[in-house]
């Protein structure tokens, strides 16, 4: 039994990351530095991968290519006294990872639309690009699919900043069970709260 043609895409793909690809990624990144932040793409340029997310070929898709800024963030000095090390303005890491923030960004430049599912295409020594997969819910094609309707709910509207995506689910810890991660459901928050609620008061 042969490959299928998308192991054959994926396999072009990597060879685009090898040394035998340098000249077309080069190009690539160099057209892609130049564009939006935000920038809508007519197909995606990993099919095997969009297919493996949710992606299909129909009306209701859009697909769109974001550029996020790589590294930790600066916060502005201060101007009142601090130990140089307790001052914490560089190296802040983020909480979440670039490649949720590019899914919340993409959502705030198409509000209209959800995000459905994301994935990495490229990176340099300053930016990492990824393109994002949005539904429509509101179109006929996406609505009347059997696949696709549950984004429809009001349950899902706004997923993206709920930790709801894939991305998401895998930042709050949610991709472990058992021993552990009984702490991650329903969230760390929550059960932080249920501490505090329950903590008694010992007077002497």
């Amino acid at each position: 039994m042969g490959a299928s043609s998308y192991r054959y895409m994926a396999s072009s793909f990597r060879q685009t990351l090898g040394d035998e690809g340098a000249a077309l990624r080069h190009e690539r990144l160099l057209s892609w530095r130049r564009e939006n932040t935000v920038t809508r793409v007519e197909h995606p340029l990993r099919l095997d991968r969009a297919r493996a997310v949710g992606y299909r070929a129909k009306e209701g898709f859009v697909v769109v290519r974001v550029r996020v800024r790589r590294g930790g963030q600066n916060k502005r000095a201060i101007i009142a006294g601090r130990r140089p090390k307790h001052k914490g303005i560089a190296r802040m890491t983020l909480a979440k990872s670039l490649k949720r923030i590019a899914e919340e960004r993409a959502q705030k430049h198409y509000p209209n639309l959800e995000i459905l599912n994301s994935y990495w295409i490229g990176e340099d020594g300053k930016e990492k690009f990824f393109e994002v997969i949005l539904l429509d819910p509101a179109h006929p094609q996406i609505a009347h699919d059997p696949r696709l309707e549950w984004i429809t709910g009001a349950m899902h509207k706004g997923r993206v900043y709920r930790g709801l995506t894939s991305t998401g689910k895998e930042g709050r810890g949610l991709r472990w069970k058992g021993k552990g991660a009984e702490r991650m459901r329903p969230s760390r928050a929550q059960n932080r709260r249920e501490e505090r609620r329950t903590q008694t008061k010992v007077i002497p």
